[in-house]
């Protein structure tokens, strides 16, 4: 069995927050956004209909868990969750709390200005601050 191994891509843009069950969580380094990350650990899965049906629950129970916990740290207008992967072909779920005066909105994230990354002491502070609210989220 092929063992799972995080896209380089998408290792280069953020910062593990935490393991849940199925998924690596992950903080977008993107300042403008409260934006989380979920790759489900498991090798060569590409888009959600390749999710071994014995992982459906779990994922959508994930997303769940990082929305709520968006929604509880920022209060955010609205939460956008998607699955795109025209870029990085390993699967993986944006979850991103969106406010109405965020640089992007209405429209997507991906169609704004590029992120502009976290400093190191405001990106440790999130990333502590996200592993706490998330701690218990998918136990």
């Amino acid at each position: 069995m092929m063992e799972f191994t995080l896209h380089e891509r998408l290792a280069a843009d953020t910062v593990e927050v935490t393991r849940w069950p199925l998924s690596l969580v992950l903080l977008m380094n993107a300042r403008q956004w409260p934006w989380l990350i979920l790759v489900p650990q498991r090798p060569d899965l590409r888009d959600l209909h390749d999710v071994p049906a014995t992982d459906h629950g779990r994922l959508m129970n994930e997303i769940t868990q990082a929305s709520q916990g968006l929604q509880r740290l920022f209060a955010p207008h609205k939460i956008n969750v998607a699955a795109l992967g025209n870029v990085v072909p390993q699967l993986h779920i944006h979850v991103i709390a969106r406010h109405a005066t965020d640089p992007a909105w209405p429209r997507p994230v991906w169609s704004s200005d590029p992120p502009a990354r976290y400093e190191p002491a405001e990106l440790a502070a999130r990333v502590d601050q996200l592993r706490h609210v998330l701690s218990d989220a998918a136990a």
